[in-house]
């Protein structure tokens, strides 16, 4: 019997006590996190919207999406208080032909504050004339542009058994536009990685994860250099 009756006490002691800390949690006001602080700045602040519009390079062929450099590259704006998404809109095999072919639909869908255009280096795999690629480039910025929208050009290099005019040649397109059209440039998209096994894969030509990451702490001053223009506009 007295066990009995110590059991029945210890069960309304645990509900009391179950009760009391439902009752607490119900009342209680959360307390402020990191997180939810950040939220708020991001409501306040609102967000802005990079599009990558790019290659397979830009795409991430052979990665997983969140190991590509846009998704890298939003990580890091988000974790430095720049409220950006980045959006991949990179195509695998898409020449500088076809990105100026989309190029407005990439703006009127998208609705981008900034571009960063990476473009070109399936013209050079296949050889195709640089006067073609230079002409697509200027095009495609001169799209951009007339909407408004910043836009940083990312260099790129084809390696030399391309043959040395043909290299020298293709290398000089992207300074020469940037300057024309009055931009940013990022002198060479793959300057980190480019040549070296361990930050590519098995091609030789894609970088992997680890490529990616190098990528973006190569490319996110230039980036940061924008945001800030942007940001002071009036």
């Amino acid at each position: 019997m007295k066990k009995d009756i110590m059991l029945i006490r210890l069960l309304l002691v645990t509900v009391l006590l179950v009760f009391g800390v439902l009752t607490a949690c119900g009342n209680e006001t959360p307390p402020a996190t990191s997180s939810s602080g950040s939220s708020k700045q991001q409501t306040d602040a609102g967000f802005g919207t990079i599009v990558a519009v790019g290659d397979s390079l830009t795409a991430g062929y052979g990665v997983e999406e969140n190991q590509a450099y846009p998704a890298l590259l939003q990580a890091r704006l988000l974790r430095e208080g720049f409220f950006f998404q980045v959006v991949n809109a990179g195509i695998s095999g898409e020449t500088s032909s076809g990105t100026r072919s989309r190029i407005a639909w990439v703006i009127s869908s998208l609705n981008p504050d900034i571009i960063i255009l990476e473009t070109g280096a399936n013209d050079g795999l296949r050889g195709i004339d640089t006067l073609v690629l230079e002409k697509n480039l200027t095009e495609i910025i001169t799209s951009i542009q007339a909407e408004g929208i910043a836009v940083i050009l990312a260099g790129m290099q084809m390696p030399p058994n391309f043959g040395r005019n043909y290299t020298k040649q293709f290398a000089e397109v992207y300074p020469r536009v940037a300057r024309k059209m009055g931009i940013p440039l990022i002198p060479f998209f793959l300057e980190t990685v480019a040549g070296d096994r361990q930050y590519n894969l098995a091609d030789g030509i894609h970088p992997n994860s680890e490529g990616y990451r190098r990528i973006v702490a190569y490319l996110y001053p230039y980036v940061l250099d924008v945001i800030k223009q942007v940001s002071d506009k009036p």
